[in-house]
């Protein structure tokens, strides 16, 4: 019978980049028994994630229930009026995420939590954090009980390191996710919360580099496991469950290089050689390619040295070494429109860029121009569409710096902004990317059994989270309540939704010289594009 009380505790579980139809497959099949139970016992359905579907938007879009453009998080780096890219991080969120709104709270390797925050309980941040300093943990003192009861701990993993070392891969995968566990185990020793929120990165990691079923199968009964430890654990504190993905995932063939389709329109022009360094340098065949090999052969660090060398002298190398990167090497003073990141598109007009070529009354025409070009657009080879084209002010009106527009690969496809010869090339070390239908599962006292879900979003967790909790939505939510999921005689099915005026609480120091833009380095130098 179902209760008639509200659960105010909520366990929110995180699988980063686990896709619907495959997962459910599987738990059908009774391949995943605990995941088959949440599906009997629970409300479940697919997930729709942000555009672009990534995991530095939907993690955001899932802890304060709003779109990118009211939390202010479009990518992992930020785009700057000069061109430049910058690390987003938790102080960049502008919204306020679960964990200020449901407290006392645990917070555990969720991405884009660094540095943390002074919350009413534990954090310990996920992906993005630079280094374990004291900002890692909150309370800070919480860092030295990782470290020594969690010896080698690491957040994540460069899974593009291992492409001709996949045996290697798995190890240190398994090794990682041996890892998050024991800290899961950690944190689960803290009784006094009401909200618990952790995730697990692996999956995405995983299916990026290896998109093989027998692999793939080994490491989600791994993750049902972890699922049965987390159900008795929630069971016992008679808590809601609710298991959520940022995004599916799916195979792909091709690279669909988005910058070298507007080079192909005139829209964007390289760099050339010219007459001084960078001329003399690209006559000698000395590319940043060739001087990551170099860097190699000699077994020297890139990343520690140039982490070690100041910005500007890292840039200024950058920019004179000819190579194919989407920032240094592209003449932004002759170039009309360019792709950041994982597919927004920017007019490249001079009121948003120091070095803009654009009029604003050009805007919106060259935007119609841009759209079909992505539009009509088929792979020779396949006579495929590659691209699918979103507007920007359209998906996200709440904020006049939005991409002008937003494209996302089709089923086969991943955007990839660096400069290429052609605009559809072989993808040469990834097997799989995102796609936009993740995971929801709920699972506790107050949700119905057997609930199918139809037509959720990322945004829709946190307001559904804070009413089965007894606690006010957001009043500029962008998602709601997912109420077809709770028993009808239960407190939330009963009680009104209720909204508040949440504000963000006070951030910890600045992140100071932490980032100093080393991913921005080693992408400058062709390390990483």
């Amino acid at each position: 019978m179902q209760s008639t009380s509200t659960a105010d505790r909520a366990f929110v579980l995180g699988f980063d980049g686990v896709p619907w139809d495959m997962l459910r497959g599987w738990a059908e099949d009774g391949y995943l028994p605990n995941f088959n139970r949440l599906l009997s016992e629970g409300a479940a359905g697919p997930l729709g994630s942000t555009r672009p579907a990534s995991t530095p938007l939907a993690w955001p879009s899932i802890a304060t229930g709003v779109w990118p453009d009211k939390h202010g998080v479009y990518g992992f780096q930020r785009l700057t009026a000069e061109h430049r890219r910058e690390l987003y991080t938790s102080e960049d969120v502008s919204r306020p995420p679960l964990w200020e709104m449901l407290s006392p709270a645990v917070v555990g390797n969720v991405p884009l939590t660094y540095p943390a925050s002074e919350i009413d309980g534990t954090m310990v941040t996920g992906m993005l954090t630079p280094e374990f300093n004291e900002r890692f943990t909150y309370p800070p003192s919480f860092r030295e009980t990782v470290r020594e009861e969690i010896p080698g701990y690491v957040t994540g993993l460069y899974y593009e390191e291992y492409h001709d070392r996949k045996d290697e891969f798995l190890d240190a995968l398994e090794s990682m996710v041996e890892k998050h566990r024991k800290l899961l185990s950690l944190l689960m020793r803290e009784d006094d919360w009401r909200l618990f929120f952790f995730v697990f990165t692996a999956p995405d990691r995983l299916q990026h580099l290896i998109w093989d079923e027998s692999q793939l199968r080994a490491h989600y009964r791994l993750l049902d496991a972890i699922l049965g430890d987390v159900m008795r654990y929630v069971e016992e504190r008679g808590a809601t469950l609710y298991v959520v993905s940022d995004h599916g995932f799916g195979p792909i063939d091709k690279h669909a290089c988005a910058n070298t389709l507007l080079e192909e329109h005139g829209l964007l022009v390289r760099k050339s050689a010219g007459g001084g360094t960078r001329g003399v340098l690209d006559r000698a065949g000395l590319t940043k390619e060739r001087f990551v090999r170099a860097f190699d052969q000699f077994d020297l660090d890139l990343g520690a040295i140039t982490k070690r060398l100041p910005r500007g002298l890292v840039d200024s190398v950058a920019e004179q070494v000819p190579g194919d990167h989407a920032l240094y090497d592209v003449d932004f003073s002759r170039t009309a429109a360019f792709v950041h990141g994982e597919g927004l598109v920017y007019v490249n007009d001079t009121e948003r860029f120091e070095n803009g070529a654009v009029a604003p009354d050009r805007v919106p025409g060259l935007r119609k121009r841009i759209a079909r070009a992505f539009e009509e657009y088929v792979d020779p080879e396949t006579g495929e569409p590659a691209f699918e084209v979103f507007d920007g002010p359209e998906t996200y009106p709440n904020d006049p710096d939005a991409p002008d527009l937003i494209v996302e690969g089709r089923p086969g496809y991943e955007i990839k902004v660096g400069l290429t010869d052609r605009v559809c090339v072989p993808s040469d070390v990834l097997e799989a990317s995102h796609r936009p239908e993740g995971i929801f599962l709920a699972w506790g006292p107050d949700v119905a059994p057997g609930v199918e879900l139809d037509g959720a979003t990322v945004v829709d967790v946190a307001p559904t989270v804070l009413h089965a909790a007894g606690e006010p939505i957001p009043e500029d939510a962008d998602g709601r309540v997912l109420t077809e999921l709770f028993g009808p005689d239960t407190g939330p099915a009963r009680a009104s939704i209720r909204t508040e005026a949440y504000r963000r609480s006070a951030g910890g120091e600045s992140t100071g010289d932490d980032f100093e833009g080393v991913e921005d380095r080693l992408r400058g130098l062709g390390y990483m594009e």
